[in-house]
């Protein structure tokens, strides 16, 4: 249940700020300037009013309360420029100017307050878009359209806004689930370290695609091996591709379970190694249980993936001389519902778990050496939250 508002602010971190002609809280802007801003990208249909903004201590973890940064529809996931100038996000609709296509938004980032300007949309090519990535070039944004089962990549500015997609591709096919896999439901895009490659795990095909990005042009193509299979009903959602460039990571929805890859650096292809439950030993897969997001901590060491209906974080270490393989060390509950994402700040020393249904974000240390997860007692309160992004102040 959606909660009907968002906890009082508190002087001791907001001022007020006039954005086109609106006031609205903010940050305090002479608080300890080199604090982390995290924002949360939410669902709309209740409380929330697009993305929000909070500031997190470095040492602690502590939360600001939550505000406003910037108004959009459906804002899901969202993706940071390279040079944290910019903001994308996508925005999770079926329908932009009359035709049935989701639609990407691009935002300028106030460096100072945090607070975001819009600069354009334009549409995603495809239903449902559900996950947005930036390519390191800074150039290009690249969509994962789930309802419509495509990809497409969205060329910037010099200014940041959007220009109308340079490269569509639509899926084909389907799998054995009925319900979930009648058609193709691309949900995440992800380039590997290089830039090289883009890899789409594709809910509905049970299929990593595989492509070749063109970063000059613009352009997605069929790489040398053009995807890479899962099992029959396993879901494939998201993937984390190691540090190194070596291993990937793959989480599967319907399963719950994580598939381990080498990856060859040199076409992207890959070369299944393992796959292993998200859930805790003897714990089966039940009705209402899916898993959700998947990251590498940023020492390449542990990997974590999201259990929704069990509400818990899986963790995992990393074995990097045999192959990127996996052995669990805990599944540690969210402390709230529905952990539809999550984020590793850049240290490695927090995750916030985004706890959906709960409307709430629950801080959590991570143990350097086991990679363990220890509740620090900070959570805040935030509508619908679904993805989770971080920005240095200094």
């Amino acid at each position: 249940m959606h909660r009907s508002h968002l906890p009082l602010f508190t002087s001791a971190f907001l001022t007020l700020a006039t954005v086109a002609g609106t006031a609205r809280p903010t940050l305090q802007q002479g608080a300890d300037a080199g604090d982390m801003l995290v924002y949360f990208g939410t669902y709309t249909s209740g409380a929330s009013q697009g993305i929000y903004l909070s500031r997190m201590n470095r040492g602690t973890g502590e939360l600001s309360p939550p505000v406003l940064a910037g108004e959009s529809v459906n804002p899901s996931f969202l993706a940071m420029h390279p040079t944290r100038d910019f903001l994308y996000a996508v925005n999770e609709i079926d329908k932009f100017e009359g035709k049935a296509t989701g639609s990407v938004s691009a935002f300028a980032i106030d460096r100072t307050t945090g607070l975001l300007t819009a600069l354009n949309r334009q549409p995603s090519a495809g239903t449902g878009p559900a996950h947005i990535e930036a390519d390191p070039s800074g150039r290009h944004v690249l969509v994962a359209n789930y309802g419509g089962g495509s990809v497409a990549v969205l060329p910037l500015g010099d200014d940041g806004s959007l220009k109308p997609p340079s490269s569509v591709i639509q899926h084909v096919g389907s799998s054995v689930n009925p319900q979930r896999q009648k058609s193709p439901h691309a949900h995440a895009i992800t380039l590997d370290p290089s830039g090289r490659f883009a890899y789409v795990p594709d809910l509905g095909i049970d299929k990593v695609m595989i492509y070749g990005f063109d970063r000059d042009r613009g352009g997605l193509a069929a790489a040398k091996h053009p995807f890479a299979p899962l099992k029959p009903g396993a879901g494939p959602r998201h993937i984390a591709i190691h540090p190194s460039g070596r291993f990937a990571y793959v989480i599967n929805e319907l399963h719950c379970t994580i598939s381990v890859y080498e990856r060859n650096e040199t076409d992207g292809a890959l070369d299944e190694r393992q796959t292993i439950t998200t859930l805790p030993p003897g714990q089966a897969l039940q009705a209402g249980y899916s898993t959700a997001e998947i990251e590498v901590h940023p020492s390449g060491r542990f990997v974590y993936g999201s259990n929704r209906g069990h509400d818990s974080i899986a963790v995992f270490a990393i074995d990097q001389q045999q192959g990127g393989m996996l052995t669990p060390v805990e599944v540690e509950p969210t402390q709230g519902r529905t952990p539809r994402s999550f984020g590793i700040d850049p240290s490695g020393t927090f995750l916030l778990a985004a706890n959906q249904r709960s409307d709430s974000v629950v801080v959590f240390r991570i143990d350097p050496a086991t990679g363990a997860l220890t509740p620090t007692g900070t959570a805040i309160e935030v509508p619908s939250p679904v993805s989770v992004k971080f920005l240095a102040r200094e």
